[in-house]
């Protein structure tokens, strides 16, 4: 069976040609030819995911109709381990679902597996490759499922966000990745690392499929997405980043830009410096919030992040404040921008993915957006020097998320 979309999915389950299990076992199929490889599942119960399908079959009805979802390894599933990529957690197995997982059930979702993740949704990686060139990573710390929705083993998954841990691996293999305006998604049962910027983020291979996941994860009717809308008034956003894209991604968007007619839209001096506001915030919250792993087990965490929490160790409360005052004023900042434009369009990554496994990627481009709070698409668009995907990031107003997916589905059209 040819890899369907979770849109596509449901009209066929609805329509009476495909049911829950077959969909499932196409998975499953998919899953034991490719993983070997790729290697995006860490937890995968071929028995509990086939029950559950005819179990879906059964019910009928609920927005996801059976359709069956990966869910990143840091968040809570009451029937299967959450391991964090971490020994201090292997084969524990919470006592129920993450609010995520609970509505994706509600809705009839299928939960066919956990994904691989980065060890605590930090920078060590797991042993995910780049489904479209096992030399090069797929991004993190959301590898699994962005490289298990790439490579049609599952049409949805879960990711998170802290700096670009949803955006940039969808980038990186080649799908539509979404991070919402903060605080829409509820984070309950998802493993804090930053509880200012954390965000759960969704992974689909069309936008109609976001909105359809975006629906169920709201336990709202979904928005359908805009077809017959106007052009939009797009801005290109540079950041104050933008030497540090390579070449070739820069010739994408100023392509891109030329193309939509993008105008240049700047932030303001004071806010040229804001990634070190993010790089505080974050390293502030996370020494604290990692206090029970870092001081109980230290010796079952890895070199990178024990690394990374003693630079942390560093940051003053004086300074985690003065970054917190100066977030707000760059939000208030970043949403006034929106009055000129409709749309900011500005890199998904710096390239494309890195070789190795080891290094998987740099956030900067994205932890930007996750500090504003405005919700985030990527789009792929194009492959780059190393014939491997490139995406463009398209940013919203915050609390516009619907708009952006539509707007999205406008760029994508006309790029």
């Amino acid at each position: 069976m040819k890899p369907l979309s979770a849109s596509e999915a449901v009209k066929a389950i609805e329509a009476g040609t495909l049911t829950s299990e077959r969909l499932v076992q196409a998975c499953l199929d998919r899953i034991a030819e490719r993983d070997p490889v790729v290697k995006a599942w860490v937890h995968l119960d071929r028995d509990l995911a086939l029950k559950q399908a005819r179990a879906a079959d059964a019910a009928k009805g609920g927005v996801l109709r059976g359709v069956p979802i990966g869910v990143k390894d840091i968040i809570d599933t009451h029937d299967m381990p959450t391991g964090h990529n971490s020994p201090i957690f292997a084969g524990k197995v919470p006592f129920g679902d993450a609010a995520c997982v609970a509505l994706s059930r509600s809705a009839n979702a299928v939960i066919l597996g956990k994904t691989v993740t980065t060890e605590f949704a930090n920078r060590h990686p797991g042993p995910t490759t780049n489904p479209h060139n096992a030399a090069h990573t797929p991004g993190g710390s959301s590898s699994g499922s962005a490289a298990a929705v790439a490579d049609g083993h599952v049409p949805l998954a879960f990711g998170t966000q802290t700096g670009g841990s949803v955006i940039r691996p969808a980038a990186y293999c080649g799908v539509i990745g979404y991070k919402p305006t903060f605080g829409d998604f509820s984070r309950v049962g998802i493993k804090m690392q930053c509880h200012s910027v954390d965000t759960l983020g969704l992974m689909a291979r069309t936008l109609d499929d976001i909105a359809l996941f975006r629906g169920a994860v709201l336990a709202l009717p979904p928005v359908p997405i805009a077809r017959d809308g106007a052009a939009p008034r797009v801005g290109f956003c540079r950041t104050p980043i933008w030497d540090e894209a390579e070449p070739d991604t820069k010739a994408l968007l100023e392509r891109v830009a030329t193309k939509l007619g993008a105008k240049d839209v700047a932030f303001a001096p004071e806010f040229k410096d804001i990634l070190d506001d993010h790089g505080a915030i974050t390293g502030w919250e996370s020494l604290r919030n990692y206090a029970d792993e870092r001081l109980r087990n230290p010796g079952k965490i890895s070199a990178e992040l024990m690394a990374i929490l003693k630079k942390s160790d560093g940051i003053t409360f004086e300074r985690y404040v003065a970054a917190q005052r100066k977030s707000v004023a760059f939000k208030a900042h970043v949403d006034a921008l929106f009055d000129t434009v409709d749309v900011l369009l500005c890199p998904s990554a710096p390239g494309e993915a890195p070789k190795g496994q080891e290094f998987t990627g740099n956030p900067r481009f994205n932890s930007i957006w996750t500090l504003a709070g405005t919700p985030c698409v990527t789009l792929p668009i194009g492959t780059g020097d190393q014939g491997l995907p490139l995406g463009i990031q398209l940013v919203g107003l915050r609390h516009a998320d619907d708009k952006l997916l539509s707007t999205a589905h406008w760029v994508l059209s006309h790029a």
